[in-house]
């Protein structure tokens, strides 16, 4: 190998004057730093700006992960109020079951069956309520399509237009969350 590889000056290194560039004599680092002509106060102001620049970066990258925590955070709630939802959805048939069997006729012997029926669906119903799952009152009350399910209109003496007379089936709320909306029949005018 020749002088020409072995870190002498190149073409490339040699300014106009055919001397080795300054910044070559110069230490390396010192070098790498430094840009031709670049005075101490503008070196200062670049690295201002980069330590700027790496801070912004750095708030906004905060910021993400921080949004990417809560979303998923939420997301992780949303689903989880999801699954609870459809299984207490899936303990309203068995409670509908259980209300119907209350309402039938009892024969002589049934009396202590039925009190067994009765047992069980008040524990369904504190189970319910412990769960935060609570009746949505209808009989009574001006028809709200945002919880009632109108099955029937029909005039009712005595009952206002809009007025719910009848539930037909019971509706359910989960804390504010719609679980199932009451089925009514409805006065009209």
């Amino acid at each position: 190998m020749n002088d020409h590889h072995r870190g002498g000056a190149t073409p490339a290194d040699v300014d106009r004057g055919g001397r080795p560039d300054a910044a070559e004599s110069q230490d390396p680092e010192a070098a790498a730093n430094t840009a031709p002509g670049a005075t101490d106060d503008d070196q200062i102001a670049q690295l201002e700006r980069e330590r700027d620049e790496h801070y912004d970066r750095l708030l906004r990258v905060t910021a993400e992960f921080d949004n990417f925590r809560k979303r998923t955070e939420r997301d992780r709630r949303e689903i989880s109020e999801r699954a609870v939802a459809s299984v207490l959805e899936e303990l309203l048939a068995i409670v509908d079951d259980f209300e119907r069997a209350l309402q039938a006729e009892a024969g002589a012997g049934d009396t202590a069956y039925r009190e067994g029926v009765a047992l069980i669906h008040k524990q369904l119903m504190d189970l319910l309520q412990r769960r935060g799952v609570r009746p949505i009152e209808a009989v009574g009350v001006e028809f709200d399509p945002r919880v009632h399910q109108a099955v029937t209109h029909e005039a009712v003496p005595g009952h206002a237009d809009g007025e719910v007379v009848e539930e037909l089936r019971r509706g359910y709320m989960l804390g504010d969350r719609l679980l199932r909306p009451s089925m009514v029949k409805v006065a009209k005018a």
